[in-house]
């Protein structure tokens, strides 16, 4: 399949596809006659695999882990566990933090009086705390 076909099939754009293959987390295709990119099933399922541990926030460094992981089917799956928990625990810590800035949000937007911006309760906490 050409690299439009591919990046249709998994949702990628044809940059990124591009970008992938370049920083070697994707093989590079083959060249049809015309000197077109030609993919195969291992491409979709390895672009496939990528994109879902992208949208599961796994960095690029990870990604790369798992990936030469996932390529020694007998080895034992415990570093695969390790990078997940490293970043589950990572999500969690942001998790915790955003609800934070969701609580102080809700407490600043909750100190408006609808007045004017001078006198914006709002605004006051987003500037400098003088004291």
């Amino acid at each position: 399949m050409k690299i439009g076909e591919l990046a249709v099939a998994t949702g990628t754009k044809v940059e990124t596809v591009r970008f992938y293959e370049k920083s070697g987390l994707l093989p590079p295709a083959g060249r049809t006659s015309g000197n077109y990119r030609s993919y195969g099933d291992d491409h979709l399922r390895r672009l496939s695999f990528i994109r879902r541990a992208r949208d599961l926030g796994f960095s690029l460094d990870d990604v790369r882990e798992l990936l030469t992981l996932a390529d020694d089917r007998d080895k034992s799956c415990g570093a695969v566990d390790t990078i997940a928990s490293g970043h589950l625990a990572a999500v969690e810590r942001k998790i915790v933090d955003l609800t934070l800035m969701r609580d102080e949000l809700r407490r600043i937007i909750g100190s408006c009086r609808q007045g004017t911006v001078g006198d914006c309760k709002i605004i006051e906490t987003l500037g400098p705390q003088i004291s």
